[in-house]
Formats: structure tokens, C-alpha cells, sequence
């Protein structure tokens, strides 16, 4: 009998120790926990619009905003997801509240630039509409794109997983556009991700960056913005 009890615990035990892993959001080598995760909640019917929510365990203190490691984790999540082209787990950590506002160059327009649910950016992979992001820089000509060819020229148009570069709350690099992500998201903090330079024929014209901007729902970080940035004429 005392070993049926002790090997109960003992399972009880393990089974909460790896909840509290898979639980924390955290970055190792290997499977992303985030995808992991993800998987289970596919299976599952999508909730009701503005109900949509992650798939990781929220925070499991009170969360401190001025603390930058679990902002930290939830931006490295989200590069995950988008180097997968997985837009179900991305679409668990957009606001439910607000959703996620698509800014193709630096400056961003909280009135112009297109604003996506949670629910729309999960099914961005099998969406063939054709939406309006912008203007393009130069030739000033619309931005008509589907989700994913956007994705692909103005979101993860490099591999941000890799970028040299990381910074918290500061502009790594601007050019000719306007930086104005503190003021249009007063409540929201960033993390940048710069690429100097892709080619070096090019001597830094072809920088780059990605800002994540995150803001407090009921005690996580959730993206509410995805700010390209790149050299403009």
C-alpha cells in the first residue's frame, strides 16, 4: 500500500513540474513549447470572435510591465510562430481585446493601417483575400496583398530569429519615415529585431527591422502591432 501511495505522488509530482515548464513560455533548442502547445488547441473549434485565447499558461505571478523577461519570451514566441508560418499559434498571442494593427514602413497610422483579429490571423493560411495595407514607398502605388504574401515581404521578409541586433523599447535604426511607436501605443512596450544590412553590395541600404508591440491583457503580454521597418527614399 505505502508503495501505491508513493508512486502516486510521485507521478502527481512530475506531472506538475512539467506543467510548470511547458507552462512558462520558455525558449530551448528543439520543438518551440508554443508549437507544442499549439497543436493540442487546433483540434479544438475556434472560440467566438474577441474570445480567442493562448494556449500558454498566463504568467504565474502578477505580472511586472518594467520586467523585460517575460516580454522577452512572448516576442521570441511570436518570431517562432511566424518563421513556422503557424498562424494559429501566432493568433493566441494577438489582443483579444484589440487585435494586431499591420504597419508596412516605420510610421505608424493607427486610422490607415489595417487591423486584424485574432480569429483573422488564424486563418490567414488558408485566406486568398486580397487586402489593403498601405502605400507602397516610391512608387506610391496600394499594397494589395493576400496575409501571407504580406507576411512575406513586410512582416518575416528575413529571418528575425537571426537578427544581430535586439532592443527593448528603443528605435535600433530609422531612416527618411517618421518613428513614432511611443506615442501610438502609449500603454504598449516593443521589441525590435535589425538586420543592418542583408547583402553587403549594398553598404546598409538594405536594413531592415521588425518591432513586436506588446500590451497588458489580463496579466500577459499580447501583440497589438507589427512594425516593418527598412530604408526609404
Amino acid at each position: 500500500m505505502k508503495k501505491t501511495v508513493l508512486f502516486a505522488a510521485a507521478a502527481l509530482l512530475s506531472g506538475f513540474a512539467l506543467g510548470i515548464f511547458f507552462g512558462s513560455g520558455a525558449l530551448s533548442g528543439g520543438e518551440s513549447p508554443l508549437l507544442t502547445a499549439q497543436a493540442a488547441s487546433l483540434a479544438a473549434p475556434v472560440p467566438a470572435e474577441g474570445t480567442l485565447e493562448s494556449p500558454l499558461a498566463a504568467a504565474p505571478e502578477p505580472l511586472d510591465p518594467m520586467d523585460n523577461t517575460r516580454l522577452s519570451e512572448r516576442a521570441g514566441l511570436a518570431l517562432e510562430a511566424m518563421k513556422a508560418q503557424d498562424y494559429g499559434a501566432l493568433s493566441a498571442m494577438v489582443s483579444p481585446r484589440s487585435g494586431v494593427v499591420f504597419t508596412p514602413y516605420s510610421t505608424v497610422d493607427l486610422e490607415c493601417d489595417l487591423c486584424l483579429s485574432a480569429r483573422q490571423v488564424a486563418e490567414l493560411g488558408d485566406d486568398d483575400t486580397v487586402y489593403v495595407w498601405g502605400v507602397e514607398d516610391g512608387s506610391g502605388e496600394t499594397i494589395k496583398l493576400t496575409g501571407r504574401d504580406y507576411f512575406a515581404r513586410y512582416v518575416f521578409n528575413a529571418d528575425y530569429t537571426q537578427a544581430p541586433y535586439l532592443s527593448i523599447d528603443e528605435v535600433a535604426a530609422s531612416g527618411n519615415a517618421m518613428e513614432n511607436v511611443a506615442e501610438s501605443y502609449p500603454e504598449g512596450r516593443f521589441v525590435e529585431y535589425y538586420f543592418p544590412g542583408l547583402d553587403p553590395k549594398m553598404e546598409g541600404y538594405d536594413w531592415c527591422s521588425l518591432k513586436l508591440v506588446f500590451e497588458v491583457y489580463q496579466n500577459d503580454w499580447y501583440l497589438v502591432g507589427l512594425i516593418h521597418g527598412q530604408w526609404t527614399i
